[in-house]
């Protein structure tokens, strides 16, 4: 087995990453990489089984909570659903899946500003395929974007023309997933932005675009911000738009006072969770870390609010897709670094500023913050394209995949590398 390629070593107690043992190139290059922190070595993941094991013995050892006094969500996940969970990620998932799916793609290191940076980079046989760097959000992870990589870099097997093709790259963010841990204050939305930059001038590309939601739209809009050689433009499933001074006497419109009571309602009755892991992620890492059950439900709560369902998460995701998202989040004992991005971008990178990047919008309506377009044109004065899409929620690439390929598709065309 050779050495790691991930730094960090209280991630090494549960996965060994390692380039693939039969590959000597690959372990010649990994070597080589301890001295020169620009490479970019491949990457593996391996799930070690004693882990597994302590997740099956802590799963039987879950000390429940009394049930809430109101029977509905008011106030949580009910005690119900909460045990469903946890028996199905004990008795029904197959611990093994997340493995093997990660492993099914190209997989990636990096270090970049004394960081390794995890990423999946996947090339497409069209010889004209257009980069795009899509970056996840919270509570999210590469797993969530892993249905948007077959008909992004081979459009033809979907629906598409080849002239649809992208090269995708999926970074995960510093904390989160295989990426390492920030051990220093600093890694908010600006310095995640200069490092894709970085990563995408590293890998070569000097056009390309940008794709994301949730946070990751945060560092796609600081990457427009800055501005960085090669990027031609960004696609939102969730634009960083606020509302506009107080109206005139004829009043905000409909659509206007539609997003604003979304708003309202988000900040009273949804926000809890950002303000914990803005004010005390420390705090909150002590009990995700040590109950598989605290963090799952943690996670599970956000695809039942935030998901376009009919009442249930399984509406919209299955249990065993929302289980490899929770599963990488348990294995990689990234609950507290993760929470720490809050701590670091939510009161201050979360700013009104004035993008002139191309930027193309799609609202998903089944989100829970649908702001209107007009508010869009107030932050982004270069855009291209705007699109309200009727089915799907905020996790938009893991509930609707084919719909955000589709949008991709048509609202990238004019910046192909033949039309740069």
């Amino acid at each position: 087995m050779t050495e790691p390629v991930v730094a960090d070593p209280a991630k090494r107690a549960f996965f060994t990453g390692s380039v693939p043992k039969h590959d000597a190139k690959n372990a010649a290059s990994a070597a080589e990489s301890l001295t020169d922190p620009a490479a970019i070595r491949p990457f593996r993941v391996s799930f070690r089984t004693d882990a597994f094991v302590d997740l099956h013995r802590r799963l039987a050892a879950t000390r429940w909570p009394d049930e809430s006094p109101v029977d509905s969500w008011a106030q949580g996940v009910p005690l119900a659903k909460a045990k469903a969970v946890i028996d199905y990620w004990a008795h029904r998932y197959d611990m093994t899946r997340v493995q093997r799916r990660l492993n099914s793609f190209p997989q990636f290191c990096t270090r970049i500003d004394d960081l390794d940076i995890h990423f999946i980079h996947v090339k497409s046989r069209h010889p004209d395929a257009l980069p795009v760097v899509i970056t996840h959000g919270w509570p999210g992870s590469v797993i969530e974007l892993l249905d948007l990589i077959a008909p992004l870099v081979d459009p033809t097997k979907h629906g598409g023309a080849a002239d649809d093709a992208f090269d995708v790259i999926i970074p995960s963010l510093p904390g989160f997933g295989f990426s390492e841990k920030p051990t220093e204050a600093g890694w908010g939305l600006p310095r995640i932005a200069r490092a894709w930059a970085v990563l995408m001038q590293r890998l070569g590309y000097t056009n390309y675009v940008a794709q994301s939601g949730d946070l990751g739209a945060g560092v796609s809009n600081w990457m427009a911000d800055q501005q960085p050689a090669g990027l031609k433009a960004i696609h939102l499933n969730l634009p960083m738009v606020f509302p506009p001074p107080p109206p005139g006497p004829e009043g905000f419109s409909a659509p206007e006072k539609t997003t604003i009571a979304q708003l309202n309602h988000i900040y009273a009755d949804m926000s809890g969770y950002a303000f914990i892991q803005d004010t005390k992620p420390q705090t909150l890492s002590y009990g995700l870390t040590d109950s598989p059950a605290g963090q799952a439900l943690w996670i599970f709560e956000k695809f039942q609010e935030w998901t376009d369902n009919h009442g249930d998460a399984t509406d919209a995701l299955s249990m065993d897709r929302m289980l490899d998202n929770i599963t990488l989040y348990w294995m990689t004992q990234t609950a507290g670094s993760a929470a720490r991005l809050y701590k670091e971008s939510f009161k201050k990178d979360f700013t009104r500023i004035s993008i002139s990047v191309p930027t193309a919008i799609t609202v998903f309506k089944g989100d829970i913050f649908t702001p209107p377009k007009v508010w869009a044109e107030r932050t982004y004065s270069n855009l291209i394209y705007w699109n309200e899409v009727k089915k799907g929620g905020h996790f938009a690439a893991f509930e609707q995949p084919l719909a955000v390929v589709k949008e991709l598709r048509i609202s990238m065309r004019a910046f192909r590398r033949d039309q740069s």
